[in-house]
């Protein structure tokens, strides 16, 4: 038993040599790979962990905190109304509007606070999937009738998803709902509209500091563009008056962080993202100094990063290495995934929808890129099996999730999404 004890410590370090003995350092394409990975993972970090994974960590971190235990189980868990439950988290998306890496820190909030399996992966996959700009933006650009698409499949998708989860696992979540029905009842005394003002601040805070202008998304989308940091503050205002009023929190410590950021936005002249990291310590300041639930908030919130930031900077990395920056290459040439999804084949449609499962598509990039691909011809099918299985999906998705929910249901989870993109797409590829 002691000799296989160090036997695996050996293989891993005799792997690790042969693959440094061995490196191609002298091949073009692995030089560009490592490249493309570091340029994804600068990318990823400039783009999305400040303005996206941050607010989210929060989010999740209030869940666990603010949200009772005997709440969540009310509405999600495995007993709770199914329609309720269900239409909650096929809808999700319209209000987040966030991306694949940034709904983790809340799916997995809601999932360790009791959410049943089954609305908890609906969440997982509606969060990316059912956004609404995102889906008028593909009705734009690549045909209305694809746009309809999308978004029927996204809502259906979750539903089904979440169904078969819920169904396959059952002797799990029935255990996961005997051991709630021993719990003691909700015995919180903070009324309803507290929470949900919270919330509306903190998703208030994400969704407008993330949203971008285009030239397809209209006059109207792109004026709420110009005024995003207005409206992001404003909810920032509103946050530091829910904390003060319904939370505890010290005033004159909330004055002093909002004195601080007012500051950082004269010093830093503008630079709005300087302005923003500056409130978040601010407001962190703030918040850890207290006693309490407010402290227990930025600790959960905390937790979440430390669990998830690791992997999510692996998984980018690895997918950067492998399939490049949009628009890049890495080592495997994109000139064969565009010749695997021309015409509607099942071959074809799983293509497009396995490739899209494990690349990384921040929120909208999937449009422009499918648009590159369709005039490099790719069928209609293929293109709507990616639209469905690439936004909900990564690489550095799924390694968090695994974290969450274990290897098994992971594995389960993606082939649901790969699988039912593959025949959605092969489908409409017929009709259409």
């Amino acid at each position: 038993m002691s000799r296989m004890k160090e036997l695996k410590p050996l293989v891993i370090i005799a792997a690790v040599f042969i693959g440094l003995y061995y490196l191609p350092m002298e091949s073009a394409r692995f030089t560009n790979s490592i490249f493309e990975s570091l340029h994804l993972a600068k990318w990823y970090a400039q783009e999305h962990v400040l303005l996206c994974l941050v607010p989210a960590f929060f989010i999740a971190g209030a869940i666990s905190v603010f949200i009772s235990q005997a709440s969540v189980i009310k509405y999600l868990g495995n007993r709770a109304n199914k329609v309720l439950a269900y239409s909650v988290a096929a809808v999700s998306g319209s209000v987040l509007a966030v991306c694949s890496c940034t709904i983790l820190p809340l799916f997995s909030g809601i999932y360790r606070m009791g959410a049943g399996l089954g609305p908890a992966t609906a969440f997982l996959y509606a969060g990316p999937a059912v956004n609404v700009l995102a889906i008028i933006l593909t009705a734009r650009i690549l045909g209305p009738e694809l746009g309809i698409a999308r978004a029927l499949g996204a809502v259906v998708f979750s539903i089904v998803i979440g169904l078969v989860m819920h169904f396959l696992f059952r002797d799990e979540e029935d255990e996961k709902s005997r051991t709630a029905a021993v719990m003691p009842e909700d015995d919180s005394v903070r009324p309803l509209y507290h929470n949900v003002f919270f919330l509306l601040s903190l998703i208030g805070i994400l969704v407008f500091a993330n949203i971008g202008a285009s030239e397809a998304s209209g006059a109207l989308w792109n004026s709420v563009h110009g005024m995003k940091w207005a409206i992001t503050g404003g909810f920032a205002v509103l946050l530091a008056l829910v904390l003060v009023l319904f939370f505890g929190m010290k005033w004159w410590k909330m004055l002093l962080a909002a004195i601080t950021v007012l500051l950082s936005a004269y010093v830093f002249s503008g630079n709005v993202i300087a302005v923003f990291v500056t409130g978040i310590i601010a407001f962190s300041a703030a918040a850890g100094s207290e006693e309490g639930e407010n402290r227990d908030w930025l600790s959960a919130s905390w937790d979440f990063a430390k669990q998830i930031m690791p992997l999510l900077l692996f998984g980018v990395i690895l997918a950067g290495a492998l399939l490049g920056r949009p628009g890049g290459e890495g080592l495997i040439p994109s000139s064969w995934v565009s010749a695997a999804v021309g015409g509607n084949s099942l071959m074809a449609n799983f293509a497009a929808s396995f490739a899209g499962a494990f690349m990384y598509f921040a929120t909208l990039t999937e449009v422009p890129i499918l648009q590159g691909l369709i005039g490099n011809g790719m069928g209609k099918g293929p293109a709507l099996a990616l639209l469905l299985a690439g936004p909900a999906l990564s690489l550095p998705n799924m390694l968090v999730i695994r974290s969450v929910i274990g290897t098994k249901k992971t594995a389960v989870f993606v082939t649901l999404v790969v699988v039912m993109a593959t025949l959605s797409g092969y489908v409409y590829g017929m009709l259409f």
